[in-house]
């Protein structure tokens, strides 16, 4: 999916971008990708907190660049009318991007009630076959993952729904940090980091059989992987 970006030092800019990102955990893909870097890389600044989305993703990246950097294919992201930083220092920096329209494609994180269960199951398994075809696994690593985790309704109590997720203990996985993004009409949504030790926790199990069983689903109406990096082999 090739996108293009305006300004983003303007206010009109990162409101756009803003919009953008509020379906969306990535700029591209459903992981972090180079087209996030390229954005990532064009912002003079750390966004401020009004521009909910853009000041999400943003955080999201740089902890990710601090922890295990980011890889993948970029789909191809201009960013116009902007001063561009110098290239983030990661593995792979950003590469010159070709200019094309704006388009939302298969790639895009879908919310509420956008995909069906086969199409959410089939996107978690794309994601963990990608890692598993990163190279041969020759000792037990860990994995990073980002969660969404979605509420009923904008009734349901998302404190509880946190600690109800984080009463799942199982040996290998550890909860990390949190953050309720506002996804509409009242609603919003839990995104929370876990580690895992990969010989021994499925994260697929542990949405299907741990996070969306009762009585957790009391509080969860289901889970979507939004990001599987490896953290060390």
């Amino acid at each position: 999916m090739a996108v293009t970006l305006y300004d983003l030092s303007s206010t009109s800019g990162l409101k756009k971008l803003d919009e953008y990102l509020l379906s969306r955990s990535y700029i591209t893909r459903y992981q972090a990708t180079k087209d996030d870097l390229t954005v990532y890389s064009a912002l003079p600044t750390a966004p401020l907190d009004e521009y909910v989305n853009v000041s999400r993703w943003y955080k999201h990246i740089d902890a990710l660049l601090r922890i295990s950097g980011v890889s993948g294919e970029e789909s191809g992201v201009t960013v116009e009318g902007s001063l561009v930083a110098e290239p983030v220092a990661t593995p792979l920096a950003a590469d010159t991007k070709a200019s094309v329209g704006e388009d939302d494609d298969d790639d895009d994180v879908y919310l509420f009630g956008e995909e069906t269960e086969e199409e959410k199951k089939a996107a978690r398994n794309r994601q963990i076959a990608q890692v598993k075809a990163s190279g041969k696994k020759k000792e037990s690593g860990k994995s990073s993952v980002l969660l969404d985790v979605k509420p009923w309704d904008d009734e349901t109590d998302m404190k509880k729904l946190e600690e109800a997720v984080r009463s799942v203990e199982i040996e290998g996985l550890l909860w990390g940090a949190f953050k309720l993004v506002a996804v509409g009409y009242g609603i919003k949504k839990l995104q929370i980091m876990l580690t895992i030790v990969d010989d021994l926790v499925s994260v697929d199990t542990l949405i299907e059989e741990r996070l969306t069983i009762e009585p957790i689903n009391e509080y969860v109406q289901s889970c979507d992987i939004v990001a599987f990096n490896k953290i060390c082999k």
